[in-house]
C-alpha cells in the first residue's frame, strides 16, 4: 500500500507544504503502528522513485522522513528519522541538480553544506546523530527543509522544468 504524494500542484497542497510540521509524538502509536506507517511511507518513496520521502508529502503534518540511499560499498541504506534537526553544516557547499517528488517534473541547481550532523530519533525512540556528506547530507537538508515548510524551489536557481511523460 502506497500513499498519493502532495504537490504545489494544488493550491491547498502547496499551502501544506509550506507550514511547518509539529513534533512527531511517539506515545501516540503503537510499535506495530509505528512500523506500518514507516513502511508505507518507504514504498510510497520508492515506487515514486524518490531517494526521501517527509511525512508532510504524505499529508501527515508529523515532524519525521524517510530515505534510502546507496552507502559507500553502492548498497542501500534505509534511514527513517523522527524529529530531525541539522545541527552542524559545513561552510563548504555542493552545488548541483535537484528535484522534488513534491514539485513535479521541476529540477534546479541547488546550494546545500557538502558536510551535515542530524540529531533526531530513531523507530525506536532512541537519539541518534549521523554526521553526514555528500548525497546523504543533500537529502537531510532536503527534507528537513520540507519539514521546516520549505521547498527546495526556494533555495534553486535556473530552473527547469521537464515535459510530462507520455502515458503507456
Amino acid at each position: 500500500m502506497t500513499e498519493p504524494i502532495v504537490t504545489i500542484e494544488k493550491k491547498e497542497g502547496e499551502a501544506f507544504l509550506r507550514t511547518k510540521t509539529v513534533p512527531f509524538d511517539f506515545s501516540k502509536f503503537t510499535k506495530k503502528e509505528l512500523r506500518e506507517l514507516i513502511r508505507v511511507m518507504r514504498e510510497t518513496m520508492k515506487k515514486a522513485d524518490g531517494v526521501g520521502l517527509s511525512a508532510n508529502q504524505i499529508g501527515r503534518n508529523e515532524r519525521f522522513f524517510v530515505a534510502q540511499i546507496p552507502n559507500t560499498q553502492g548498497k542501500p541504506e534505509f534511514y527513517a528519522i523522527f524529529n530531525p534537526q541539522i545541527t552542524k553544516m559545513s561552510t563548504e557547499l555542493s552545488n548541483i541538480e535537484e528535484g522534488c517528488l513534491s514539485v513535479p517534473r521541476s529540477y534546479g541547481q541547488t546550494p546545500r553544506s557538502y558536510r551535515v550532523t542530524l540529531d533526531g530519533y530513531d523507530a525506536n525512540g532512541k537519539k541518534i546523530k549521523i554526521k553526514a556528506w555528500g548525497l546523504l547530507a543533500r537529502v537531510f537538508q532536503h527534507e528537513v527543509d520540507h519539514l521546516d515548510g520549505k521547498l527546495f524551489i526556494d533555495k534553486a536557481k535556473a530552473i527547469t522544468k521537464v515535459a510530462p511523460r507520455a502515458k503507456k
